[in-house]
């Protein structure tokens, strides 16, 4: 059974440094060898703050964004959000790609690979559970933080993670894997 995991790059701003974060943990899902990882950035679907008439839970989208972008939430089985921490809280383009769409989100589960200063980003991570619940998506209790996340990135713009960082990613797929499994008779339903 192959099962489908997006990488979602949730930071859009210029100079970001989530697209380095990102496909080093993708990488790393690649190698785990349980899913079928693809990066996802949020700066790709140009996502407006919320314009849809009706309710997402509806799902009848009337803008081809949201239509685009429903679709590649409900094409994955689990995901991986990459986020920083902005006020000690995820930033505003998570919150918004969330609430876009309702029911593909739906028993899903989630890891959190969040960065930022001496946190990393541990505070935003937490809010960002709340809201994933409130979709019906499992955010697992593992997570992986980077903190000072700028002393991870060389001069050269590649992502450099401590071992700690890399088991703490290994631990966090084995358990996503666990969840997205239990939960697959769920989305069948």
């Amino acid at each position: 059974m192959t099962l489908k995991l997006h990488t979602i790059i949730c930071s859009t701003r210029p100079g970001r440094v989530g697209p380095k974060v990102a496909e080093w943990f993708n990488g790393v899902a690649s190698a785990h060898g349980k899913f079928a990882p693809e990066l996802v950035d949020l700066a790709d679907f140009n996502l407006p703050a919320f314009d849809e008439p009706k309710h997402p839970a509806m799902q009848q989208y009337e803008h081809e964004h949201t239509k685009r972008w429903a679709a590649s939430v409900a094409s994955a089985d689990a995901f991986a959000f990459v986020m920083p921490e902005y006020d000690f809280f995820p930033p505003a383009t998570l919150v918004n790609a969330v609430q876009f769409v309702a029911r593909e989100w739906h028993y899903k589960p989630a890891v959190i690979v969040s960065y930022g200063g001496i946190s990393g980003g541990l505070r935003a991570a937490q809010a960002a559970k709340l809201l994933f619940t409130g979709v019906k998506m499992m955010p697992i209790p593992e997570g992986v933080p980077v903190p000072m996340v700028g002393q991870h990135v060389g001069e050269d713009g590649v992502f450099r993670p401590t071992d700690v960082i890399v088991g703490g990613a290994r631990l966090a797929l084995d358990e996503l894997h666990k969840w997205t499994v239990a939960l697959k008779p769920a989305r069948a339903a």
